[in-house]
């Protein structure tokens, strides 16, 4: 039993916890064998991705780093205001190093843009981007979004496995749909 389970804000299970880690596992192998004799730098976007970035980096067999970075577009709204502003810098000098940069979802691509163009400006030897989830609409080819976890319908709003509304349910092992209160 879950505080969510009567929740009438937390709607329909889209995504098991099983399932995610059965992806998750997934993606560590292929990780594991693309950067195989390297040491790479997961750069965690905050806050959505940082329990998707934990079972990554242990689905990775090979040694790896952790660093963090956060932005904001979307305040305490499900709307993006439209501009990205960073509230929080790496911690590490990224030049000559692989940097996978992870992310929770990827949406419009405003702040994935932005991410990437600020890392890549910094010279890492190479740079990756990884995501549990992508919308529909999002073109992860054009992004250049090597890793996709799952794919969602555009129109559903998720929370759980890092992903919240307003801070609340990003603890959930799980991914729902959140139900907008009328």
């Amino acid at each position: 039993m879950s505080f969510a389970d009567n929740d009438p804000d937390v709607g329909e299970i889209l995504i098991t916890a099983d399932e995610i880690q059965a992806r998750i596992a997934a993606i560590g192998a292929e990780l594991t064998e693309a950067y195989a004799g390297k040491t790479p730098l997961l750069v965690c976007v905050l806050k959505g991705a940082y329990v998707f970035v934990t079972d990554l980096a242990r689905s990775m067999d090979l040694p790896v780093e952790l660093d963090f970075i956060a932005v904001s577009s979307y305040g305490s709204s499900t709307r993006t205001s439209g501009v990205v502003r960073l509230v929080k810098d790496l911690d590490s000098d990224i030049a000559g190093r692989d940097v996978i940069l992870v992310e929770d979802i990827v949406d419009s691509g405003l702040t994935l843009r932005y991410l990437r163009r600020n890392l890549e400006a910094r010279n890492p030897a190479s740079l990756e981007v990884c995501t549990l989830i992508a919308r529909k609409s999002a073109d992860v080819e054009s992004m250049d979004v090597r890793y996709v976890g799952f794919v969602i319908e555009d129109e559903d709003w998720l929370v759980g496995y890092g992903l919240d509304v307003d801070q609340r349910y990003r603890n959930l092992g799980y991914l729902a749909k959140y139900v907008k209160p009328s």
